[in-house]
C-alpha cells in the first residue's frame, strides 16, 4: 500500500477524500492528523505539507494537498475509477472544474461562517455572533439557491446535469453535511426550502453508501457534545481548527 491519506474526519474535504477512495476501491492508509491536538503543526507533518493543512496525500514519492487537486489526481491516476467521477470528455470535465472553483468563495464561505457563529462559538469560549451568523446564512442560502436553480438544472440527478456523481458532488455535499452540527431547527429552516438540494444530497449519499454514513458519523458525536454544553476546554476543539485554519478547500 503506497497511498497515504492524511486527514481529520471533522474536515469536510477530508471526508470527501475518504469517501471517494472507499467508494472506488482505492487501497489507502488513513493517517489521522488530529487538528485538536495541533498535529498539523508538528515538524513531521510540515515536512509532508509545508502549508500545514489537511487533507494531504503521499503516493510513493509524490505529495499533494488541496482537496480538489487531490480528487482530480485520484480520479485520473487510478484505473479502477469510473469515468463519471471526472469524465475524460473535456467539456464535461470543464463544467466540473467550474463547480469546484465556485465552491470556494460561495458555499464554502457561507457554510463555515454560519456554523461557527450560530453553533460552535460557545464551545470555543466565544460568544455567539448573530450578525456574522446572519451574513453567513445569507451567502449559504444564496449558494443553495444557486445549486438548485443552476448547478442542478436539467434532468440529471447530480451536478451539471449528470446522471451519476462526480468529484464535485461529493465535495459540495460534504460541505453541506457540516450543518448536521447546528440546531435542528436552523438546519431545517435553511435546507427545507431547497427540495432539489435535499434530494441531491440523498442521491449522493445512496451512491456512496455505506461509506457516506460511516465517514459522517463523527458529526453526530460532535453535535451531542455541543448540546451538552460542557466547558470550552473539554469540548473538542477540532471544530475551530477546521473553520479557522487553512484555505476553504483544506478545512471543515
Amino acid at each position: 500500500m503506497s497511498l497515504k491519506v492524511y486527514v481529520d474526519r471533522m474536515s469536510q474535504p477530508s471526508r470527501a477524500i475518504i469517501i471517494f477512495c472507499k467508494a472506488n476501491g482505492i487501497d489507502f492508509e488513513e493517517v489521522k492528523i488530529d487538528l485538536a491536538k495541533r498535529q498539523h503543526l508538528t515538524p513531521e507533518f510540515q515536512a509532508i505539507n509545508p502549508m500545514k493543512k489537511v487533507p494531504t496525500i503521499v503516493d510513493g514519492r509524490f505529495k499533494l494537498f488541496e482537496s480538489h487537486a487531490i480528487l482530480i489526481y485520484l480520479a485520473s491516476i487510478f484505473p479502477g475509477v469510473r469515468d463519471h467521477w471526472y469524465p475524460s470528455d473535456i467539456f464535461k470535465r470543464a463544467k466540473i472544474n467550474s463547480v469546484l472553483d465556485w465552491h470556494h468563495s460561495n458555499l464554502r464561505r457561507g457554510a463555515a461562517t454560519f456554523v461557527l457563529n450560530s453553533a460552535l462559538a460557545p464551545a470555543l469560549g466565544m460568544p455567539l455572533n448573530p450578525i456574522a451568523a446572519s451574513e453567513g446564512e445569507k451567502l449559504l442560502s444564496a449558494s443553495l439557491a444557486k445549486i438548485e436553480s443552476f448547478w442542478l438544472k436539467g434532468s440529471g440527478r447530480f451536478l451539471v446535469g449528470s446522471m451519476q456523481p462526480s468529484i464535485a458532488d461529493i465535495s459540495l455535499v460534504c460541505e453541506i453535511m457540516q450543518l448536521e452540527v447546528v440546531d435542528e431547527k436552523d438546519r431545517d429552516r435553511i435546507l427545507s426550502p431547497h427540495k432539489k438540494v435535499l434530494q441531491w444530497i440523498d442521491d449522493t449519499r445512496k451512491a456512496t453508501e455505506p461509506h457516506f454514513t460511516e465517514v459522517h458519523a463523527i458529526l453526530r458525536k460532535v453535535k451531542e457534545r455541543l448540546q451538552k454544553r460542557p466547558s470550552a476546554a473539554s469540548v473538542t476543539n477540532v471544530t475551530v481548527e477546521m473553520i479557522q485554519k487553512g484555505s476553504p478547500s483544506s478545512k471543515m
